[in-house]
Parts: C-alpha cells; structure tokens; sequence
C-alpha cells in the first residue's frame, strides 16, 4: 500500500491556525478526498477552516486548477467557431441563459453552456427548458460538438466527469454552514467553468435580496477572484455585477420563464430581461472578438429565434409546442391606490418554490407548470382590485404556504414615495 504524501490532519492544523497550503498539498488533498482517502469529517473540518480563515490568491488558484485536474476538461479547439460562455451566480426569475446563448450564436460564436437544475429558491435552466415538449438535456460530447458547428448553441447537462471534486465537496458545503465563502464559491463556479474548456466567460454575479450574496461588496469581491482565476487559467473572464433586489422581468417558474424567453427572441418581452440579455451577450461577443455589431437588432430580426429553434430541435425539443399550463391559479390584487414601492425578490422565490417550481431536495421532481407571473413592476401606478401578481400550481394546498412566504414581500405606498429597487439593474464590469 503506498505512503501518503502528506497527513490531512496536519493540513486542517495549518488552516486552523490561519496559515497558508502550497500547491503540492492542495493538489494532494483534492485527490485524496476525490477518491475517497480523506472522509467527510476531515473536509468538512477543513471547509470549516477555510470559512473561517479564508485563503490566499494562490491557495484558491490552486485549489481551482486541483479539481479541474480530478477530471476530464472538454476541448473545442477542433471547432470552426470561437467559443463563448456565461455562467449566473443564480437570482429570481434570471432566465437569461434562454434568449442570451442563441443570441450569441446568431453571431457565428459558439455557446456550449453547461448547466444546472434549481435548488431552493433559485430556478434552474434545464428545469425551465424541460418545460418544452421532447427537449432533452443529456447530451454527449460528439453530440454537443455537432450541435454547436450546426445550431451554434447547446444548453445542457454537465458530465459527472467535469471537476468531480468539486460535486463532492459542494455537497458538503451545503450540509456543514460553509457554503457562504468566497474562495469556496470562487474555486467551485471557476473549476467546472474552466474544465469545460472554453476560450471566454462572461460572469453574470448578483447581489441583492434574491442573490446567493447580499452585499453588493461582497459581489464584487467574488466577481474579482473569479475573474483573476479565469485569467490565470487562460480563459479571457469578465464579470458583469447586476441587482437582484427586484425578480428579474415578469415570470418566475419554469413554462412561464420559457414563454418570456421567447417574447425577448420576438423582440419583445420586459425591458430589464432584454436589457441584460443584450449587456452579457456584448461582452461575450467582445471577449470572443466580435465587434461593432449591433446586438439587439438580431432580436429583432429573426436571427436569434432562428438560432434559439435550431438548438431546441437539435437536442429533441418542439419550440412550437404547447407549454404546460396549470390547473389552479390564485391572483393577488391591490388592497389599496397607490403606487407599487417594494417587490423584494427573495419573498418571491421562495413563493414559486413553494408552489412546486422548485426543489427542496436534489432528487424532488418539479411542476414545470408553476410559479408566478407579476402583473406590476415597482414604481408603476396600481388601483384597487387591480391584479398584482397570479399563481399557479397543480397543486392547490399549496396556496396558503406560498401567500405566507410573500407576507411584507411586496408593498404599496404613496406618489412621490422612494421605490425599493436598490439602484439601476447593471451596477458595474469587472474585468482583469
């Protein structure tokens, strides 16, 4: 039986006592624990230390390139295109991947956009795309690269063999209160976004009541980690920081997230949903070498929906089928005149998840059918009666718990009272 290099104990010691790992016991660490030396206990300990005692830039470059290395690392180098990726720090009713990667590809850039289902109040994009009739996410690699030369575009499932380490550890993250830290949260979103191996990303990094973190410093402080990892990698990174105070546009669920995706492909859908997709597509395009063109005129001119039902078809979907519709709705009107001041994401999401668009566990099936549609914006005018918001669910016991969720979630007030968005949608960029 080989010798082990290094003592894990001794590892969690030197973190505890706020010293610094170099890159061999990184590395070591990472595939001792992959491979099941290291229990859970000790790495939980060791996340523990880490939460606490944070890591320097060059603990978390390594502890990055470690779990990428226990892995395979997709290549597209054989690809005639250029190739662009964006990934969402998660928010409510952020939908954006769905019109975002079929309008980049409009522009002959590729998008193979590994994602994820929801947990909690964060929606998931392949929950929202399995909404559509036959669409399927599992998709192999000669598929993927087939499918990004023809369509230009692939949203789908990530292989179990991308950063395997950081699927254990994330895991444990959730169990253990350690899920709150920055070279934690850097290591993981940065490790599975460079093994999938694409020459640029685009980070989409939210603070407010519905993000991940809070504080917009906080935000900031992820996005520049992130962003210096990227770049250490050889991945061209920026990081876009947007408000998630408010849910973003109108829809929050899964069906209804999918029919305003296809409104904004239209040319139409809310002004905030448009304006973001437009945002992070400019700098994807920016980052794979495309410039001066004019982004929003392809939602316009039918180039991003011709591209949006190339990719639905090629993975087995029907764009022009019906999407589910729920059983039961409940509209939540206004009590009073006045003016729509407070809208506050989180409430919201966690509403939706209530009413069955999310999961509380890995394995829990979702109702692509549920969630809310808002009818009102904060700072737009509203009557009494007016309806402020619908729910829907196939599942009508599940009203009383979702109206509990949204009790002070929303409120209304006064002309010439401050509306509670907490500043403008795009709040800055951060670049290398």
């Amino acid at each position: 039986m080989a010798v082990e290099p290094f003592d894990v104990v001794d590892l969690i010691r030197t973190k505890r006592d706020h010293g610094a790992l170099n890159p061999e016991q990184i590395a070591w660490m990472v595939d001792a624990y992959t491979r099941g030396y290291i229990g859970d206990e000790q790495m939980a300990a060791m996340a523990m230390a880490i939460f606490l005692n944070g890591m320097e830039r060059e603990e978390v470059r390594d502890l990055t390139l470690a779990m990428v290395a226990s892995g395979t690392r997709l290549d597209f180098s054989g690809l005639s295109k250029k190739t662009t990726d964006k990934h969402s720090t998660g928010g409510v009713g952020d939908k954006i991947t769905l019109p975002l990667a079929p309008l980049v590809a409009a522009f002959g850039v590729a998008v193979p956009q590994l994602s994820g289902r929801g947990l909690g109040h964060t929606g998931g994009t392949l929950d929202k795309l399995e909404s559509i009739p036959g669409w399927r996410a599992d998709v192999s690699v000669d598929e993927m690269m087939a499918q990004l030369d023809s369509a230009g575009a692939v949203v789908c499932a990530a292989g179990s063999g991308l950063a395997p380490a950081d699927g254990k550890l994330y895991a444990l993250r959730d169990i253990t209160g350690t899920v709150e830290c920055i070279p934690l949260i850097a290591s993981s979103i940065m490790s599975k976004k460079i093994a999938e191996g694409t020459a640029a990303l685009v980070l989409d990094v939210k603070f407010g009541s519905g993000a991940f973190l809070k504080d917009i410093e906080k935000s900031r402080e992820l996005a520049k980690v992130m962003v210096r990892l990227g770049e250490d990698a050889g991945v061209a990174t920026r990081a876009v920081l947007t408000n998630m105070n408010v849910p973003l546009g109108l829809a929050i669920g899964n069906a209804n997230e999918v029919r305003e995706s296809v409104e904004v492909l239209a040319g139409g859908g809310p002004a905030d949903v448009v304006e973001l997709t437009v945002e992070l597509a400019r700098h994807m395009l920016e980052l794979a070498g495309v410039t001066d063109v004019d982004v929003a005129a392809a939602l316009h001119d039918g180039r991003a929906m011709d591209s949006w039902n190339a990719m639905i078809r090629a993975q087995g979907g029907d764009p022009d089928a019906a999407l589910p519709v729920a059983s039961e709705t409940h509209v939540v009107t206004a009590d009073r005149d006045g003016v729509l001041v407070a809208q506050e994401a989180l409430p919201f999401g966690i509403a939706a998840w209530r009413l069955g668009a999310g999961r509380a566990r890995k394995q829990d099936p979702v109702d692509h059918a549920a969630g809310i549609d808002l009818h009102a914006k904060p700072g737009d005018a509203v009557t009494k009666g007016q309806p402020l918001f619908t729910m829907s669910t196939n599942d009508a016991a599940r009203f009383d718990r979702a109206l509990e969720a949204l009790e002070g979630g929303y409120r209304i007030g006064d002309a010439g009272d401050e509306i509670e968005t907490g500043g403008p949608l795009i709040a800055g960029v951060v670049e290398a």
